[in-house]
């Protein structure tokens, strides 16, 4: 407990730390804040529980898990552009979160991330923190230390003069291109202290940087002069007006755009004549051998547009013969958080990809004339039409099949979702049947939630909700991703903030991405001859939906095929009506 009473503050006295973050941030654009509780906040709790305008500050959203405030900005700062902030926990939260924003980092989000800390540890003359500070929550280096090395810049504040400046040098660097997750360690003792109004006056976040005017010129003679360009992303769509771009870029050029393995949004129209598919090259997600198919598939191309893609093939070592031309566009076109990157690149163009394709755009049609490339779509809209039919024909689901599978699961989904619905992403061996499957789904209704680590997917989800409160939003999610999710907490925010999600969970009772390795790499081996694959079970499997009820949600366990659509309906309805929602579908096990 704080052993004296905050002092009070007024308009000609100044302000407390506490008051002045809440300020600093609404003028610097933040309209959220999402946290988890902390002992250190007492000050700023104490400043939003004053009578204010609304608007005046920040929405405040207490989340009870610090992975869930990071997935939750994260998903509202994906839907919405907007720059939210995150309050964490001292080092003990900042580590819960850190896998949360090393995701946040891969996926360029941006957020501002403030932890507290305690620098004189009741030593001073100022409120007493108390004596855990020193006993359980001190680390060295503190929190910023301990989250550096997953953020794009940290920094433990060191005086409270400098605090004002360094809240707007936070906002301004995590809108910065390439965006990201910045951190603020701020002392307990600063938020009591008086902070002058003039120090308040906040500077403008930085515009994002378009690319070289010279360079795009070069890009697009390229492209003009090249017979067979080929576009990949997998990145485009976090912009749906870069994604109307790279249509009109595709059309212009009579280019197929195909996306990469792990693709993060919905980066072009699947009905397009012109979408060339997902390239599946890594066989745990439905792929073939890793180091044949795509790359052979690209000599036919005399130049390919990497537009904000990690990874256009595997691996990058196999890249295309040298007779084919690679240039790449993107606001980080190097990847430089990544240890490797490794792709031969013989154009690199960095810019803001919206406004840079844009760019393009312009420069294209200066160059080519209207439908000069319209036998090149004629040619590939018959193979598109062909390519949909032989992918139906393949994967039709037997009709005296039993067990439920999981492409039955999407194509009823396909059926009957909203014409506004937004998906979250949180599976791996379902993830390519979900993107090919779900084709009513247009650019800004597809979010990925999944970025090496599991545990994102419903608060990502709850942040999308958060965004958009009219639209229904679904988590699909397998078994094995909800066991990493903070659950319980994310349901109570659910319940606590009334922000309905719909939760489908493909439950095959186990790690189907850990088995799927074991086979490729000891065909011959112990474990299958005796069919015995260590730590791939989730035995006994809970009754999931119960979760549901336990937060006044509705719950309900799907085990007969035939029942699939309608309980999928239930649940529709039940987050229409205000309820979050659970649907536990049983898949056939792994095992």
């Amino acid at each position: 407990m704080v052993s004296q009473n905050p002092q009070e503050f007024t308009a000609e006295s100044g302000l407390s730390g506490a008051e002045a973050i809440l300020r600093i941030l609404g003028k610097m654009g933040v309209e959220r804040i999402f946290a988890s509780p902390g002992s250190e906040w007492y000050a700023l709790w104490e400043c939003l529980a004053k009578p204010y305008a609304p608007g005046e500050f920040p929405v405040y959203c207490s989340t009870r898990h610090e992975e869930t405030a990071v997935a939750m900005a994260t998903g509202y700062a994906k839907v919405t552009g907007k720059l939210p902030a995150v309050i964490l926990h001292s080092t003990v939260g900042s580590l819960h979160a850190t896998m949360a924003l090393r995701a946040a980092v891969h996926e360029r989000v941006p957020m501002v991330v403030l932890a507290g800390e305690s620098v004189a540890f009741g030593e001073d003359e100022g409120p007493d923190p108390g004596d855990q500070w020193l006993a359980v929550l001190a680390d060295l280096g503190g929190p910023a230390k301990l989250a550096e090395p997953s953020v794009k810049w940290s920094f433990g504040l060191n005086t409270a003069a400098i605090l004002p400046a360094t809240i707007q040098r936070a906002c301004q660097l995590a809108v910065a291109v390439p965006q990201g997750p910045v951190f603020v360690s701020i002392p307990w003792e600063f938020m009591f202290e008086t902070v002058k109004p003039g120090a308040l006056s906040v500077t403008a976040l930085p515009k994002s940087p378009a690319a070289n005017s010279e360079a795009i010129d070069e890009l697009a003679q390229a492209l003009v002069a090249s017979a067979s360009p080929l576009v990949i992303t997998e990145y485009v769509g976090r912009s749906v007006r870069a994604v109307d771009h790279l249509v009109v870029l595709a059309e212009l050029l009579g280019a197929p755009v195909f996306e990469g393995w792990h693709p993060g949004y919905l980066n072009f129209p699947r009905a397009h004549p012109l979408y060339g598919g997902i390239r599946p090259t890594n066989p745990l997600y439905g792929g073939t051998s890793p180091k044949i198919g795509f790359s052979e598939f690209l000599n036919d191309f005399d130049l390919l547009l990497l537009i904000d893609t990690v990874l256009p093939w595997h691996p990058p070592s196999s890249a295309p013969g040298a007779r084919t031309r690679v240039a790449v566009l993107g606001d980080d076109p190097l990847h430089a958080p990544m240890p490797f990157w490794g792709f031969r690149c013989d154009l690199i163009v960095p810019g803001q990809v919206e406004t840079s394709l844009a760019m393009l755009v312009d420069r294209v049609r200066t160059m080519l004339p209207p439908d000069a490339r319209a036998s090149s779509i004629e040619r590939w809209r018959e193979r598109h039409v062909s390519q949909r039919q032989k992918f139906h024909e393949r994967s039709q689901i037997p009709q005296n099949k039993k067990s439920i599978d999981a492409r039955l699961v999407l194509d009823e989904l396909n059926q009957i979702l909203p014409s506004d619905a937004i998906v979250v992403d949180e599976t791996i061996t379902h993830r390519l049947e979900i993107l090919r499957r779900l084709d009513c789904l247009t650019p800004g209704r597809y979010f990925n939630a999944c970025y090496g680590g599991l545990g994102l997917g419903l608060g990502t989800a709850l942040g999308v909700k958060v965004a958009r409160p009219d639209q229904a939003v679904i988590n699909l999610i397998g078994d094995g991703g909800f066991n990493y999710n903070p659950v319980l907490p994310s349901l109570g925010a659910c319940q606590e903030h009334r922000i309905p999600i719909l939760i489908v969970i493909f439950n095959n009772a186990g790690y189907l991405s850990q088995k799927a390795g074991i086979p490729q790499h000891f065909p011959d081996g112990w474990a299958v001859k005796s069919n015995t694959f260590i730590g791939t079970s989730i035995t006994p499997t809970p009754d999931y939906s119960s979760l549901a009820r336990m937060f006044d949600g509705y719950g309900e366990k799907v085990e007969d095929p035939g029942q699939v659509r309608a309980a999928l309906l239930r649940g529709l309805e039940a987050i229409s009506r205000g309820q979050l929602a659970l649907i536990d579908i049983k898949l056939e096990p792994i095992n």
